[in-house]
């Protein structure tokens, strides 16, 4: 079942790249008592999450700050992967999270099976805003960034 907005997230333990490497982070303490904006794409360093959705987070990231209090970015990749491509991607202002056996992925019930391409399990392109851990909006996209793009979540800001 698809998290909906009015859901509680769930806390599942992910990754995130700390001073002296990947580190444990709790989503229930990433979340609480915090408005997060959190983004996910189906594999970093991709055409469409390099080129098209992560430039738009990247761009508006102060605007957003002004309304939110963090920025996530999320995918099924191991935490080195993402920092590379947080440092590739000059993202320093968006807080990479690690969901490396797609734990968080699966229970938010965002997974794509992308194996038939050779690529496992992954995310679903999704975008949501949460406020203290409750979900406010969310957006899921078949095809394209529209409903998870950075100017869709200002307009829900």
């Amino acid at each position: 079942m698809t998290i909906a907005v009015g859901d509680k997230l769930p806390d599942v333990t992910i990754k995130t790249n700390g001073a002296k490497g990947p580190e444990d982070l709790s989503t229930g303490d990433f979340f609480k008592g915090r408005k997060v904006v959190l983004f996910a794409v189906p594999g970093a360093f991709t055409p469409g999450c390099s080129n098209t959705h992560m430039p738009g987070f990247v761009v508006n990231a102060d605007e957003i700050l002004e309304k939110a209090d963090a920025i996530g970015c999320m995918a099924v990749n191991d935490a080195f992967v993402m920092g590379a491509w947080q440092e590739n991607q000059n993202a320093e202002k968006i807080t990479m999270l690690a969901d490396g056996n797609a734990e968080f992925t699966k229970a938010l019930g965002l997974e794509l099976d992308a194996s038939g391409a050779g690529l496992g399990i992954r995310s679903k392109r999704f975008a949501l805003i949460a406020n203290d851990g409750v979900v406010e909006y969310l957006g899921v996209d078949a095809k394209g960034v529209e409903e998870s793009s950075a100017e869709t979540v200002l307009k829900h800001l």
